[in-house]
Parts: C-alpha cells; sequence; structure tokens
C-alpha cells in the first residue's frame, strides 16, 4: 500500500474504532453492522420492522380468520331459522293437531292410556276380562300380536298364579291428525306371583293409534 492509500484509509479506520468503542456492550456490533443487524429478528433496524410486520400480518390474518367464524355462525343460526320457518309451513307439520289441539291431544292420550292398562294387566281368574278388553281396544297389527301372546302366557296365569298391573307414567303425543296418532308412553309394571314379593319393572312403548266412532283404538305397538 503507497503512502497515499494510508493516508486516505487512515480517517475510514479511525472512525470505524471509534464507532466500535461507543458500541453497548449489551449489544454487540459486527464489523459489518447493517448486514448483520437486519438478520437478527430480535434486534433493532430491517430485523426488528420484519419481525414487527410479520406479527401484524399473523394478526391480522387470525382476525379474519375471527371474523369469517362468526359470519359462518350467523349464516348457520339464520339459515337454522330460515328452516324452522319453512319446517312450520310444511304441509304435515300444519296438520299436527299434537301442537294446536289440545282437547283432541288428552282425548288420544286418556283412550290409549286407558287401553294400555287394560291389556297389561291380569289376575288368574281375570284372564277372559283382559282377552275382551284387548278385542275392544287393539286393532291391526297390535291386535293380532297381542292375541298370539297371551295365548302363550294365558295358561301360566293361572297355573302360577300371576297377577299384573300397568300404571302409564307419562304419555306424549309425537303427532296427531284428525284419525292418526302416535305417541310416545311410559309405563310402570308391577308383577306378583302367589306366595312371592312383587317386582316392579319400567317399560317404554312406540304407539300407534286410529280414530273410529269417535275413539281411538291401538293399532300398533313396539318396544323401545
Amino acid at each position: 500500500m503507497t503512502t497515499t492509500d494510508k493516508t486516505a484509509a487512515a480517517p475510514e479506520e479511525a472512525e470505524r474504532a471509534e464507532r466500535i468503542e461507543r458500541a453497548d456492550p449489551a449489544d454487540p456490533v459486527d464489523t459489518d453492522a447493517d448486514t448483520d443487524r437486519s438478520a437478527e429478528p430480535g434486534a433493532g433496524g430491517r430485523g426488528a420492522w420484519a419481525g414487527r410486520v410479520l406479527r401484524r400480518a399473523r394478526s391480522y390474518g387470525w382476525q379474519r380468520i375471527a371474523g369469517a367464524a362468526a359470519i359462518a355462525v350467523l349464516l348457520l343460526g339464520s339459515g337454522g331459522l330460515l328452516y324452522a320457518a319453512q319446517d312450520l309451513k310444511d304441509p304435515a307439520a300444519t296438520r299436527n293437531h299434537a301442537l294446536t289441539d289440545s282437547a283432541a291431544t288428552d282425548q288420544v292420550i286418556g283412550d290409549v292410556s286407558s287401553a294400555l292398562s287394560q291389556i297389561f294387566a291380569y289376575t288368574p281368574d281375570g284372564t277372559d276380562a283382559t282377552e275382551q278388553a284387548a278385542r275392544n281396544v287393539l286393532a291391526g297389527s297390535a291386535a293380532t300380536q297381542y292375541q298370539a301372546l297371551f295365548a302363550q302366557i294365558k295358561q301360566n296365569v293361572a297355573t302360577q298364579q300371576l297377577t299384573l298391573t300397568t300404571r302409564v307414567v307419562r304419555a306424549g303425543v309425537v303427532s296427531l291428525t284428525a284419525d292418526h296418532a302416535r305417541l310416545l308412553v311410559f309405563l310402570d309394571q308391577t308383577a306378583q306371583r302367589a306366595g312371592s314379593t312383587a317386582t316392579s319393572a319400567a317399560a317404554q312403548l312406540s304407539v300407534t293409534a286410529e280414530q273410529k266412532n269417535g275413539h281411538w283404538r291401538i293399532t300398533a305397538l313396539k318396544a323401545r
């Protein structure tokens, strides 16, 4: 290096040394300060600016996602309301008198509850009365199934001195038209053999009934 080059480089070297001496010991400065400091996201300069921009972008992204989710919930909610409103306009729903006719609802519950209490009750000497009650309150497949079942147990009722009583705990009408109804019925049944302790059990039935001559008759029974 020539004397002229050394003289020109001296001020630059002096300035560089002075910058290093003034630097904060807690913030090490490399000789290529601009490049290294900008590469550290936690430091000042372009790196810190880039980190802040990235965090803001992420925050904005989450806000957009949260906003979209809220809109989706609102749309789903409004869709559910529209569906419910449409369901009420459906002809089958408007014909369901269980929603509007309390007198008809009470009648079908009363007739079906009475029928179940009669057909699921017997004593050793009262099987004929039970069969007669079944003929009065059952029809269709319910009558056929019941007759086949009762024929199997009738002899045991007499020989084993069996007694059965049934009480309707609760009954609800699922659907009701002028001559057709579907119900869900909860029963408590108590059975006892002569000389033994009575035992109780709960039962749940799906019941279909049809109205004829002002009275409801059970046409289908299904245990649940």
